[in-house]
């Protein structure tokens, strides 16, 4: 791969900031001062290779709730995050009506997802529709997880997407398990890679620990999807290193020896090893960049802290056009 060191610490900056946000979100949980978090601990490399593959502001992304690594590499701030966990006014995604990570930035063309999963897909070979007929050269990324992949509407989206060759790539996290399901219970195939195979697309199964050949795959599949060869779905293998969210128990469904065993792979850790390897960065540049991390994040909490709540009136607002006329 042609990626400068610049490029390299770059994307270990995205992974390590999207990192502490998140674990900075659990203690906020635990504190009490928000209601709810789902997380995307050890999920960060696909994301954030994903997403420096892309034209960023130019080409679309509708994410899934997991997806802060990817939405932290788009320009979405820890500022403003912390107003999406906090309800406050001011959320981008939002305006703070929406549950947590419920992602959109209409500035880099992040399209929010409502809460039934795969819903998602669909609205992405939509928007891919419309690039392949205003012939624009963008493309767009799509992600899930691997559980949504039994939802019908993830099949359709899928389906339409090979048919009419659209500029759309098919992002899955597979993180080991839907909720408390691990994925031989909620597929009969090995790979969510090999359902492409019916659908009629490219299908590629990747190691979702590893940033940069995520990159490297990414990059791949968007040109093809440039050119007019049509989508792409790729599945990158990870494990989710958290409960599924802040109500999950996850000790009912997996041992703590598994979670223990699987950290070895942490995706952050593999990532600061290879540019400590690559003379990319030293040991004490990297635990600078945590420091700087820790307290950026700290002075975003402060913020979505001291930040009001929007007014009750506001709710009304943009659900209903303000300039309705009757009669």
């Amino acid at each position: 791969m042609d990626l400068s060191s610049e490029v390299m610490r770059e994307m270990y900056w995205m992974m390590l900031l999207a990192r502490r946000l998140d674990e900075r979100a659990w203690v906020l949980h635990r504190q009490g001062k928000i209601a709810f978090h789902i997380s995307g601990i050890g999920q960060e490399a696909a994301q954030v290779g994903a997403a420096f593959a892309l034209r960023k502001g130019e080409d679309w992304v509708t994410p899934y709730y997991r997806d802060l690594a990817l939405m932290i590499s788009l320009g979405l701030t820890p500022k403003e995050y912390v107003l999406s966990l906090m309800g406050k006014a001011g959320d981008p995604s939002s305006g703070a009506r929406q549950t947590p990570s419920h992602f959109s930035l209409r500035r880099v063309n992040a399209v929010s997802q409502s809460a039934p999963v795969a819903t998602q897909c669909v609205h992405a070979s939509g928007i891919g529709l419309a690039i392949k007929m205003k012939k624009t050269n963008q493309v767009v990324l799509t992600t899930l997880g691997e559980g949504s992949t039994s939802q019908g509407e993830w099949y359709e989206a899928v389906n339409w997407a090979a048919i009419h060759q659209l500029p759309v790539v098919f992002l899955v996290q597979n993180n080991q398990y839907a909720i408390s399901v691990p994925p031989e219970m909620q597929m009969a195939v090995k790979s969510v890679a090999d359902k492409a195979c019916g659908l009629g697309l490219p299908g590629i199964s990747i190691d979702g620990t590893d940033v940069f050949g995520v990159y490297k795959s990414f990059l791949e599949a968007f040109e093809t999807a440039r050119s007019g060869n049509g989508p792409t779905l790729i599945e990158a293998k990870m494990y989710r290193l958290t409960p599924h969210s802040s109500d999950d128990d996850d000790r009912t469904y997996r041992s703590r020896e598994e979670v223990e065993e699987h950290k070895k792979k942490d995706p952050l850790l593999l990532a600061r090893q290879v540019l400590l390897e690559k003379s990319v960065a030293t040991e004490a540049e990297l635990d600078t960049l945590d420091k700087k991390a820790k307290e950026m994040i700290t002075e975003a909490v402060n913020f979505g802290e001291q930040a009001p709540y929007p007014k009750a009136e506001e709710g009304m607002h943009p659900v209903y056009f303000e300039e309705v006329q009757h009669g």
